[in-house]
């Protein structure tokens, strides 16, 4: 039976009940007023009657006429109220003898009759009221009897409902919310066993599939992924670094808490937005998404963000994410990720370090200076004769200086490019004089070990856009590290050339190359690649890197192990 059925028919049932009791007890009340309202018409007022008469014949003798009036007027209702057996005779016989007594008044013995005869009648009526009242009696009695039987059976009923219609209806509740909570806690083996056809067997059918598919849902591969999703999705927020994911249309997809600090915004302000459209009111974000990425050949200089109350440095990185489809040979794009490295410690020591080597930097080019004036007063004649040992020594002496001098100039200029200090003369620059000029500059130490210098240039090159002192430094660092590692009698080859709207440089050495594995490295500050000679500081190609590209152009080398190398750099026309 349904469970609205069930409510329809218990409260109907009380309802009928109630109504039954109302009318059996309405019954009765209306008997038990019947009976007494029949007394005091049909009787009462006859006694009363009677009582007036027997008193207007008393004041007959004194008052005959009022009493006359009186007596006929209570003789006329009487006449009118016979209701018992046997009392229109003796209100006949009353009425006979009254017409006698208005003839002779003085008349005891008719006096005497109507006496009897109004006795007779009030005896007539007292035995009616005794009568009448045992019937009143006996209705009140049943009616008692009927009440208490109806409203025995109405409280039996109520109690039987009292007690079976809540727990019919809180029961199956009670052991549906029970399964509910062993779903919750991932016993998806719960079921509800609700036999009965009504809407509690509709919901534990309805439950016991949905507990189904979930126990199958959770032991599928979808549960697997959607569990380790959640899992990345936790490391993510976790992580120290701003991430930003893209799919291949630009929507984001993912952000964490990190990355919405430096920005400024929330997740749900974020998360399925293009990036484009965000791009538009914040600024930050469109230099995170939407920045061309530097080439290779460029410098990718950190982002400057002000976070964690502080400016820091950012190292930005986009990861190009592509899979290979099931069946397919080809990748696809899906999507970026933007990793945002924070570098602010690093670079706050770089500062310290950069500022620390141009001071030591600054400091030693004193003393050094004064060394070299020494050997100069050493050297000159007038100040005595020197033997050969003591020749040996200042010669030892000033090539250590000079190689001081030149590490420390190194230095400095290092410390000013990182600082950001060092200033370029960018004007139009002849390219055959910066060769030649760096050629003569390194004559001396070519002819040291016979390496021939070839400059190697195109005709009617057009003039570049650079610092014709800063190149002409590179160049000359490139053919001092050509000589250094080229063998006696050898060539070094200077070639200019034009490629496009720049002039590139090459120095063309045939010493004995580099590894691949070093070549990504040559450029980096401090390195020397294993083996070599350790005469330098390894800061000369860092530097040379940090001038080429503050002047806009590109830097590189070509090398083979055992064939030589060819290092370049271009510049724009």
């Amino acid at each position: 039976m349904r469970i609205k059925t069930k409510l329809n028919l218990g409260v109907g049932l009380l309802f009928l009940l109630i109504i039954i009791l109302t009318l059996v007890s309405a019954f009765y009340i209306f008997s038990i007023k019947k009976d007494t309202e029949n007394i005091l018409k049909a009787n009462y007022n006859t006694l009363e009657y009677s009582r007036n008469m027997l008193l207007s014949l008393d004041e007959i003798t004194i008052n005959r006429d009022n009493a006359i009036i009186t007596f006929k007027e209570n003789l006329q209702k009487q006449t009118q109220n016979v209701t018992e057996a046997g009392e229109k005779k003796g209100t006949d016989n009353l009425k006979r003898n009254f017409v006698l007594l208005e003839k002779n008044s003085s008349d005891e013995t008719l006096k005497m009759q109507i006496r009897q005869d109004i006795f007779e009648i009030m005896k007539l009526n007292m035995n009616a009221i005794k009568q009448k009242s045992d019937i009143a009696k006996h209705t009140a009695e049943t009616a008692n009897l009927w009440i208490a039987i109806v409203g025995t059976l109405c409280f039996l009923i109520a109690f039987n409902l009292l007690i079976n219609l809540p727990n019919n209806i809180a029961n199956p509740i009670k052991e549906l919310t029970q399964s509910i909570k062993e779903i919750a806690n991932k016993n998806y083996s719960e079921r509800v066993h609700f036999t009965n056809h009504n809407e509690y067997g509709d919901l534990a059918k309805s439950f016991n599939t949905m507990a189904q598919k979930l126990e199958e849902y959770n032991s599928s591969n979808l549960y697997k992924l959607f569990f380790e999703k959640k899992r990345l999705e936790t490391l993510i927020n976790n992580m120290h670094d701003p991430i930003i994911g893209l799919d291949n249309k630009g929507i984001v997809l993912f952000v964490n808490d990190e990355a919405l600090k430096i920005i400024g915004m929330k997740s749900e302000d974020v998360i399925g937005k293009s990036a484009s459209t965000l791009a538009l009111s914040n600024d930050l974000i469109r230099s995170l998404i939407l920045k061309e990425l530097a080439t290779d050949s460029q410098k990718k200089q950190p982002l400057k963000i002000f976070a964690h109350g502080k400016e820091s440095y950012f190292d930005k990185e986009t990861i190009n994410i592509t899979i290979t489809p099931t069946g397919e040979e080809r990748e696809i794009n899906i999507g970026d990720v933007i990793i945002l490295r924070n570098i602010t410690l690093f670079k706050e020591l770089d500062f310290a370090k950069t500022n620390f080597i141009a001071t030591v930097s600054h400091e030693l080019k004193t003393p050094i200076a004064s060394i070299k004036l020494s050997l100069q007063l050493l050297q000159n004649n007038k100040t005595g004769d020197m033997n050969d040992d003591q020749k040996q020594l200042v010669e030892s002496i000033k090539d250590d200086s000079q190689r001081l001098l030149k590490i420390t100039g190194e230095l400095l200029n290092l410390s000013q490019l990182e600082t950001g200090n060092i200033q370029l003369n960018i004007e139009k620059s002849d390219p055959y004089a910066i060769a030649n000029y760096a050629t003569e500059a390194v004559k001396v130490q070519a002819d040291q070990k016979q390496i021939k210098l070839i400059i190697d240039a195109n005709e009617n090159l057009q003039d570049v856009k650079a610092d014709s002192e800063k190149t002409g430094w590179v160049l000359i660092n490139y053919l001092s590290n050509a000589i250094t590692y080229s063998s006696e009698k050898s060539t070094i080859i200077v070639r200019l050339k034009q490629e496009n709207n720049q002039i590139v440089f090459q120095v063309i050495d045939t010493g004995k190359g580099i590894d691949a594995h070093y070549k990504d490295k040559v450029f980096d500050k401090y390195f020397q690649i294993p083996g070599s000679q350790k005469s330098g500081t390894g800061l000369g190609l860092a530097i040379s890197k940090e001038f080429i590209e503050a002047q806009n152009g590109s830097i590189g080398v070509e090398s083979n192990l055992g064939l030589g190398s060819t290092f370049w750099f271009s510049l724009k026309v």
